[in-house]
């Protein structure tokens, strides 16, 4: 058999204790007599009143769909549809040498330059043309 959690029964102990103190509170000599009926409202404009609530609240989820779709498209594409292509900066390789530092292959407009980064800084160590000899890795 399982035991209830303690959460739940705390929940719960609450909950009859609520639903018993008018029966507690009452005396003996005491006589308890209904309430009268309260007066029935009238309806807005013809439509009941949980179709409004309804109704609201498909418009708010509906709008927070909305908003969120529009977040995700401009995550996704900052610069409108062409955004990608219109993009002429471009990071094509980085390698870490530590503590912080690395080397970075900058991408411009076809052309591409070695930099060097540092904490504070950032320098251009040389432009790298694709005309120039490259020396072979063994």
């Amino acid at each position: 058999m399982s035991r209830p959690r303690p959460f739940l029964s705390g929940i719960l102990a609450l909950l009859l204790l609520g639903l018993a103190r008018p029966v507690l509170a009452q005396t003996p000599d005491e006589i308890v007599r209904p309430r009268p009926p309260a007066p029935a409202a009238a309806p807005l404009a013809g439509r009941p009143a949980g179709r409004t609530n309804t109704t609201l609240l498909l418009f708010g989820l509906a709008a927070a769909a909305a908003g969120g779709w529009l977040l995700w498209q401009q995550r996704r594409s900052p610069r409108g549809a062409a955004g990608r292509e219109a993009r002429k900066l471009a990071i094509a390789e980085t390698r870490t040498l530590g503590n912080r530092q690395y080397l970075v292959v900058a991408d411009y407009d076809g052309r591409k330059f070695l930099l060097g980064v540092c904490p504070g800084r950032i320098e251009l160590l040389v432009p790298l043309n694709d005309d120039a000899p490259r020396a072979k890795t063994p």
